[in-house]
């Protein structure tokens, strides 16, 4: 179905191919996750396959591409459409008309269609891809989960016979992603697609696959395989494999079910030792009473407030997005915002920024009404992070975005270069911004975020497009500016990152607080966001402040 040769491949500008020599050969039939570090090619890879790359994007290329029978080197990205099916990371991009509906027809109109052919596809589509209650609803109304299946179907309207996605679940919480690669199994079953994938987050679409290619990066050959034999040679293995390789578990787990018939020892010996050390429950929830922070790094009870929210309602168009939220972060404190798409987080956040302003209620940052302050008085303490790394990308180089905001806050222009080597991208300061990665892309944001030495730092789903080394790395970085006093508030469907960085959690539902406390209490009592590692523990450990969240607590309970 797919073959590969030899396929070496440079972006216009580029020192060096971000392909190299990659021969792959893919069956009718199979679903292949290609994995690997930010910028290792996964991306191009998958632009290849309908003909993106080099119609669209340029450079220089060689070697062959055949996809069932055509070659989208050569056949142009349209042609290519009816045969290779083709999500990008974020859906949005790639919608053109308002609704659900006009979306699905749109690319049949494109095509010229017969009417009657149209109108079966359509039906067919709605009712494969569970979407017909979407039928005639506005794009900009529906849930992430929701987008990603509207954009499935509008690919699938055309009957290809590969389906390719670019990280379909970055922008997922956990309920929605599950659903959305329950929908890409059912569809690889019943029409036998071929279905080829680019994913971080692999502890969600591992076990969805037959098959893994693993693109090292640097030119270096992959390394391509069963998922258990792939997952145990790279760095990039999901909780639940590292701790199966830790503890020689064979064979390896993927799912939390396959790792049961281990938990009952695991939890005896837990219990032996005590387990982790529990966090301490919550003190407060509200602007009244704060919680102690459970971290040593930190700041005292008597710590001042650095976010205060009280009764804060918010509505876009007369739909409510926030509800009477109410909430304090005293100084010092980590705190992960979680909730599903839609819930009103990203809301939340734009608030303590200054780019909304309350309908009800009132915003206190760093002392600053937000109703009074302006954005720029907030953004001289509040380092702000959007899902969107382009919103703060502008300069020639990545250097330069650096070098922009320290001169803006008053700071020496060259100070920052630490930044760089900690977030791993010191081999890009001279390169131009909006020509890396997403995930590359995702970290200059940060980079040009923290280099202003902000004193309270909002993050928006800051692990999108990051593999597992990188966001070590940014967990290592927070965890310093953490101790130095910093006060971070992070907004992410990453629970992992929320088990690792936050010593409390927040979850919004429907734009209400409907749970805040300890991170290890928080997330052990959650259906939705309990992490792989506490979903395998839970079920009779004594107490959720007991419950290890991690490969670390467990490591570390361990006798």
């Amino acid at each position: 179905m797919i073959v590969l040769e030899h396929l070496t491949y440079s972006y216009p500008d580029a020192p060096q191919p971000v392909l190299r020599d990659l021969s792959l050969h893919i069956a009718a039939g199979e679903v292949v996750l290609v994995v690997g570090a930010s910028g290792a090619g996964k991306s191009t890879l998958l632009r290849c396959l309908n003909g993106l790359v080099p119609h669209f994007y340029g450079g220089t290329i060689a070697g062959t591409v055949r996809v069932a029978g055509r070659e989208p080197l050569t056949a142009q990205p349209r042609g290519m459409s009816a045969v290779v099916g083709f999500v990008f990371q974020d859906p949005e991009t790639q919608f053109v008309v308002d609704t659900v509906e006009s979306e699905l027809v749109f690319a049949m109109e494109n095509h010229n269609l017969p009417p009657a052919t149209m109108h079966e596809r359509l039906e067919g589509v709605l009712d494969r891809l569970a979407i017909r209650h979407l039928r005639h609803r506005r794009i900009s109304t529906l849930s992430g989960g929701e987008k990603q299946r509207v954009a499935i179907a509008s690919v699938l309207t055309l009957a290809p016979r590969v389906l390719v996605l670019d990280e379909p679940t970055s922008q997922l919480d956990p309920e929605a992603a599950a659903d959305v690669l329950a929908t890409l199994q059912r569809l690889n079953r019943e029409l036998g697609l071929t279905i080829v994938l680019a994913e971080h987050r692999l502890d969600r679409v591992a076990p969805y696959v037959q098959r893994i290619v693993y693109l090292p990066g640097g030119g270096q050959p992959p390394l391509d395989g069963a998922p258990r034999e792939v997952l145990a040679r790279v760095p990039l293995a999901p909780p639940l494999v590292a701790l199966g390789c830790a503890l020689g578990w064979k064979p390896l787990p993927l799912t939390v079910e396959e790792a049961r018939p281990h938990a009952g020892a695991l939890r005896a010996a837990l219990r032996r030792s005590g387990g982790p050390s529990p966090q301490p429950s919550p003190r407060v929830r509200g602007a009244e009473e704060v919680r102690d922070p459970a971290s040593p790094a930190g700041e005292p009870l008597d710590a001042p407030v650095a976010i205060l929210v009280e009764d804060l309602w918010h509505a876009y168009n007369g739909h409510p997005a926030l509800r009477g939220v109410t909430l304090a972060v005293r100084r010092g404190e980590a705190v992960a915002v979680l909730g599903r798409n839609g819930s009103g987080k990203t809301t939340l956040l734009k608030h303590l920024v200054g780019l909304l302003t309350p309908d009800r209620g009132g915003v206190r940052v760093a002392g600053m009404d937000t109703r009074q302050a302006t954005v720029e008085d907030l953004i001289r303490v509040v380092g702000y992070v959007p899902q969107n790394p382009n919103a703060l990308l502008f300069a020639d180089t990545v250097r330069e975005e650096l070098a922009f905001t320290r001169r803006n806050h008053g700071l020496e222009p060259d100070g920052a270069d630490d930044l760089l080597t900690t977030l791993g991208i010191a081999a890009h300061a001279y390169a131009y911004p909006r020509d890396l990665s997403v995930g590359e892309r995702q970290r200059v944001a940060l980079a040009a975020i923290l280099a202003g030495e902000p004193e309270i730092l909002l993050l928006d789903e800051p692990t999108r497009g990051i593999d597992a080394l990188q966001k070590r790395a940014m967990v290592r970085y927070l965890a310093t500016a953490r101790a130095r006093g910093r006060t971070l508030l992070l907004s992410t469907h990453d629970v992992e990152l929320a088990a690792e960085v936050a010593d409390r959690v927040i979850i919004l539902e429907e734009g209400r607080v409907v749970a805040d406390g300890a991170t290890r209490e928080v997330l052990a009592r959650s259906a939705v966001f309990a992490p792989q590692i506490a979903r395998l523990f839970g079920e009779g450990t004594p107490a959720a402040g007991c419950v290890p969240l991690t490969v670390d607590d467990v490591m570390r309970g361990l006798p």
